[in-house]
């Protein structure tokens, strides 16, 4: 044979022809050039490795890591082999072997950057976190353009909870490769978890722009706009999810989250029925469609999902408390009562929870304790409150506030804040000068009750004041009990320029008042409103009625059109005040449970209140009269649920009522 023949034939000839082999993608022709060079020389270590790296390709990892062995057995200076028989070690969970083979690569050459990346991921396996971050840190001195270092090293800064360094280092990454799909989708996972929503609807907005078929992009970017209260726009971002891969779980479950907040109950149940389909083994989706079917009346169906839920997760705190929001909902108090306690023993923080406690315990008459759990409120979810931050001490009854001034502000519905100022008074009379916080509309209004000292809107500047105290807190600070609930009426003087409404209203008595619906926002509206068409056997009595109602749907907006027999005030009324002055012209008011049956309550007039079946706390359970209130009458749906018989009722006592006022 020739020389030059022999070069051709040679080992080192015939390992440079497999490589080229290898790296295009022959591998069975790679093999054989390998095993050519082999038959030329036993020993040549870079056809043992390229063998090596050639079975792993083909998933025989155990031959590949003898192959390489062998290698490193005949040339023990070459820090590649070193370093993929590492990573096959790894593979095998050889995890003590591959260590020190990566530390003998890093030994021949310590400036090899894809190895110090391997070595991060094998502590990162042994939970090594801080060892981990220190070898990728250092692969990015080596190269500080090594987006994979950077990208590793973020992701588990983001898995340690390390947000904002995690975000370092993506935007690291984009600056050194921008618009990278997934540096996009990590930097929006960091930004989110920052609270920076909007920067992070800008990272996953530009990844579903770049890839519009990115499953997750789409996903994360629907949760943002859901976060955001963006409801309609997250909607659809869920929909291309779906669209894409309908056989995955999460987009499913989002849009039926999302669907909750839309109201639209009964798509909210199909999707996360399809998404029950797909898993039906997780918990989380029965709790999350108990939502929309205890919305949508399908109690017994809400109850049994609950169940499944916990069933499936005995320790899922918040399943257990929705378990009891749907058995106060089915009037079971006391099953509702131990569901609570459940979900507490399993979650002692869980805000919700107790706030529904306290819920429950204030409507069957438990004050004492209702009122201490209410304080809960701020950490609940569901109510959305911001919790008071002013630098000044909170007042809950304790401490003495003669001398002392004392703020007090509205936290919640304007119904609240009538309902709570009648202890204003009593804050007085121990010597506090009261500063009183409410909403715009009640500020003319309540700026004379006994006591007020200054009456201030929310967007108004703050005064000083050495204390503050909710308003709603107030009970709690004062240990009201149903025996001692402050309920001397009226406590809401009429402004003194308050309207005349004489000549409006005309001659006919007596004048009945009408609301039949509240704040269609309100959490309970579906429950608490009644259609204005459910109340017209009511208009057959021989009275003046008289519509004090706001903001009328437009359903019922077309039915009062229709009618001659109500006089609608709604036009007239510019303020709570001159709610406040016509209510004092009336007989009668009757409403459902809305912001004007508290002001004609806290003003002494004979008060009509229509209940559902489970009403709020404030009326209790189980009477027709309420200790705030003593003008209030109260009528209840029963368990029939349905607003024709309350209507019978009250018709029925409004013909004896309009009987005696003509006899007068």
């Amino acid at each position: 044979m020739t020389s030059s023949s022999k070069a051709k034939h040679g080992a080192p000839a015939l390992y440079e022809a497999g490589l080229r082999h290898f790296h295009s993608g022959r591998l069975t022709v790679a093999e054989d050039r390998c095993r050519k060079a082999l038959a030329t020389d036993p020993a040549h270590a870079d056809s043992l490795h390229l063998l090596g790296l050639i079975h792993a390709q083909g998933n025989r990892v155990d031959l590949a890591i003898d192959f390489i062995a062998q290698a490193i057995r005949n040339n023990q200076g070459n820090a590649e082999y070193f370093s993929n028989l590492g990573s096959l070690l790894v593979l095998r969970n050889q995890f003590e072997e591959a260590l020190k083979s990566y530390d003998l690569a890093l030994k021949l050459k310590p400036d090899l950057v894809n190895v110090w990346i391997r070595l991060g991921d094998l502590l990162q396996k042994q939970k090594r976190d801080d060892e981990a971050l220190l070898t990728f840190d250092h692969a990015l001195t080596l190269d500080p353009r090594s987006v994979e270092a950077a990208d590793k090293s973020g992701l588990l800064l983001l898995a340690l909870g390390r947000h904002g360094e995690a975000l370092a280092k993506f935007e690291l990454s984009d600056a050194i490769k921008p618009d990278q799909p997934h540096t996009l989708y990590n930097r929006g996972l960091c930004l989110t978890s920052l609270g920076r929503r909007d920067e992070a609807l800008a990272a996953y907005g530009r990844l579903v722009e770049l890839d519009p078929a990115n499953y997750e992009g789409l996903n994360s970017l629907g949760n943002v706009l859901l976060d955001l209260r963006r409801h309609d726009e997250a909607a659809v971002q869920f929909q291309k999810a779906i669209a894409l891969r309908p056989d995955l779980l999460p987009a499913f479950n989002n849009l039926g989250l999302v669907l909750i907040h839309l109201r639209r109950f009964d798509d909210a149940v199909i999707k996360l029925g399809q998404a029950i389909a797909l898993s039906p083994e997780t918990p989380e989706l029965y709790n999350n469609r108990g939502k929309p079917l205890k919305e949508l009346g399908r109690l017994d169906e809400a109850l049994a999902d609950y169940d499944r839920a916990i069933a499936l997760k005995p320790d899922y705190a918040n399943a257990h408390g929705n378990r009891g929001i749907c058995l106060d909902e089915l009037a079971r108090p006391d099953e509702a009562e131990a569901s609570y306690a459940r979900a507490l023993a399993l979650d002692p923080d869980h805000g919700d929870s107790h706030w529904n406690l306290a819920v429950n315990r204030l409507r069957a008459g438990d004050l004492g304790t209702g009122w201490i759990e209410s304080e809960w409120r701020w950490k609940s979810g569901a109510l959305g409150l911001k919790p008071p931050a002013f630098d000044q001490p909170l007042w809950l009854g304790a401490a003495p506030i003669a001398g002392k001034t004392l703020l007090l502000h509205s936290e919640q519905g304007l119904g609240d804040t009538i309902q709570f100022c009648r202890y204003v008074p009593l804050l007085a009379a121990r010597g506090a000068k009261v500063i009183l916080q409410v909403d715009g509309a009640l500020k003319d209004l309540l700026s004379g009750v006994e006591g007020v000292a200054q009456c201030i809107a929310k967007t108004d500047v703050l005064p000083d004041f050495d204390l503050h105290c909710p308003l709603m807190s107030l009970p709690l600070a004062f240990g009201t009990t149903l025996a001692t609930v402050p309920a001397h009426v009226p406590y809401i003087p009429l402004p003194e320029n308050a309207r005349d409404w004489t000549d409006w209203l005309g001659g006919r008595t007596p004048r009945i008042g009408l609301v039949w619906s509240g704040n269609p926002n309100h959490l309970n509206d579906h429950n608490r409103s009644v259609p204005l068409q459910k109340l017209l056997p009511l208009l057959d009595v021989d009275a003046q009625f008289v519509s004090l109602q706001k903001g009328a749907r437009e359903s019922d907006r077309a039915v009062l059109a229709g009618r001659r027999d109500i006089r609608d005030a709604e036009g007239e009324l510019a303020s709570f005040a001159d709610t406040a002055s016509l209510i004092r012209r009336l007989d009668l008011v009757i409403s459902v449970d809305t912001s004007v049956a508290h002001l004609a309550g806290a003003l002494g007039k004979p008060l009509w209140v229509l209940l559902p079946h489970v009403a709020d706390w404030r009326w209790l359970t189980g009477r027709d009269n309420s200790p705030w209130y003593p003008t209030a009458r109260l009528f209840r749906q029963s368990a029939a649920r349905q607003w024709d018989e309350v209507v019978e009722n009250v018709r029925t006592a409004l013909c004896e009522f309009v009987e005696n006022a003509q006899k007068r």
